[in-house]
């Protein structure tokens, strides 16, 4: 390269800096060469459900229960004021039952705005044990099998931390009829990933 060209070379470089430099003034940017970090964009906390908005729903006819809601991806639990009177509150097919209606509700406003949802859907009822079942089964219009795997997971885990469970973090569920009885839990790695992770369940037999 002679040296013409090298000096011609450098006077277009410089025209095309200057020309981007007052481009970028234009647009009322300023070009710099100092590296900017201004972190990540701001976020809201998400799944934090506060106890005011408990309070809110808060009535005469009204026991604290807790149910499991999805949040991020998880199972997040939330405390509700269920309706139910003193002797229903101590029935494990009422309680059942007022859970479930619990989890089929919308999600209130605060519990929305923290990325809170249910993927309970429809009118399923609760009832309790049939000829030959355990004492304490209970027995969903809904088959379980059917459901889907957060819907159920959302079920198990609401039943099994409730006077509804048979014993801690567990839960017999089965559908309408005939139909088998399983032992589901509520693990930690279903709260985790319940859309990945089935409900760990066992197979019940009659009279068991």
């Amino acid at each position: 390269m002679t040296a013409r060209t090298r000096t011609r070379t450098l006077l277009v470089r410089s025209t095309l800096a200057a020309l981007l430099g007052a481009g970028l003034a234009g647009c009322g940017i300023r070009a710099t060469e100092v590296p900017t970090d201004f972190g990540p964009a701001p976020s809201r906390v998400p799944c934090v459900s506060t106890a005011a908005d408990v309070a809110t729903q808060a009535h005469t006819d009204t026991v604290p229960e807790g149910i499991f809601l999805v949040c991020g991806s998880q199972l997040v639990r939330v405390d509700r004021a269920v309706r139910l009177s003193a002797a229903a509150a101590e029935d494990r097919v009422s309680v059942a039952q007022a859970l479930l209606s619990e989890l089929r509700e919308p999600p209130t406003e605060a519990e929305e705005q923290a990325g809170f949802t249910s993927s309970v859907t429809g009118a399923p009822k609760v009832t309790g044990p049939r000829g030959g079942d355990p004492a304490t089964a209970l027995r969903i219009s809904t088959p379980p099998e059917r459901m889907t795997p957060y819907e159920l997971a959302q079920i198990v885990c609401t039943f099994a931390q409730s006077v509804a469970a048979e014993r801690d973090e567990a839960v017999v569920l089965g559908g309408p009829g005939g139909s088998p009885l399983r032992r589901y839990e509520c693990t930690e790695e279903l709260r985790a990933r319940p859309g990945t992770v089935p409900a760990p369940a066992e197979t019940v037999n009659p009279d068991s």
